[in-house]
């Protein structure tokens, strides 16, 4: 069950709060956030170069959108990224949201829907919930009632998508068309399997398997279609996040890791705790849509 591969730190980004990692297949770089820091990162795996940009606000996920722009879920809405300026701009707010939530997480899907994760900054009260954003047009869709969101994840035929309540332990799916998400079912309790972590950022892989980072667990765990544990991969940092595929030929997959719940003596056992990591994936993924603005 356990694959044992080679899994290499590829930036010390010190994330508190690493998380969104994903590949842009047009630039050939990774994005991914550090959320407490504030921070959108790009890492070019060719050259190595890779640098930051402060957000305004905490920072959930950057996707690859229209026109050679990013967009952002921040703390307060949806916001565009130009990496050439290196700017943020408001694009949307998202309707009827406590001010003490944030935005966390998110995927699009082939029609170029965005979906997305919304939490209490504190962790402790169930007001997150899951949107959709349709070109232009936000609105509710998948569990609501949730601390702390994670996902959504879509696979490659766009027929599923699958939602993360990280407190309860558990992944839920559904299925999914051009009209919509249906309701929500679950998928696995990981807290049968992996009872001291829990289930973070999910992605699918091109067999049609989900894995998930394992927070408080130190790896990724793979799932089959139908909720099996299949195989899991260490990685060298307790607070495992989330994964995605990435390379030309998208059997790379990249890490992000967290430190923000770490202390000084659990930094001594996890050295490179808080870095962005990649080892070869034992199977492919597959291309994101970008996300259409409108």
């Amino acid at each position: 069950m356990e694959i044992d591969v080679p899994v290499e730190r590829v930036l010390d980004a010190e994330s508190k709060l690493g998380e969104g990692v994903l590949w842009d297949s047009e630039r050939g770089v990774v994005w991914f956030v550090d959320i407490k820091r504030k921070r959108l990162w790009h890492f070019d795996p060719d050259t190595g170069s890779n640098s930051h940009t402060d957000a305004p606000e905490q920072i959930g996920w950057a996707i690859p959108a229209e026109n050679g722009l990013l967009l952002c879920g921040l703390k307060d809405g949806l916001y565009t990224f130009d990496p050439e300026s290196r700017e943020f701009a408001k694009h949307a707010d998202v309707p009827g949201e406590p001010r003490s939530n944030r935005l966390n997480d998110a995927c699009t899907d082939p029609w170029g829907r965005v979906w997305f994760g919304t939490m209490d900054d504190t962790e402790t009260t169930g007001t997150g919930r899951f949107y959709v954003y349709d070109r232009g047009e936000i609105r509710a869709a998948g569990p609501a009632g949730i601390t702390i969101t994670n996902g959504p994840a879509v696979n490659m035929a766009g027929d599923r998508i699958y939602f993360t309540d990280t407190g309860s332990q558990r992944i839920m799916v559904a299925d999914l068309s051009e009209s919509g998400a249906g309701q929500a079912r679950p998928f696995v309790d990981t807290g049968a399997l992996f009872p001291k972590a829990y289930p973070d950022g999910p992605v699918v892989d091109a067999e049609d398997h989900v894995w998930t980072g394992l927070y408080l667990g130190g790896s990724v765990a793979r799932f089959s279609p139908d909720g099996e544990l299949v195989a899991t991969i260490p990685v060298p940092a307790r607070d495992v996040t989330k994964m995605a595929f990435g390379g030309t030929d998208f059997a790379t997959a990249y890490v992000t890791s967290a430190t923000k719940d770490m202390q000084a003596s659990d930094m001594e056992e996890y050295p490179l705790a808080g870095g962005l990591f990649a080892f070869a994936a034992p199977v492919r993924g597959f291309p994101l849509t970008r996300a259409k603005l409108g």
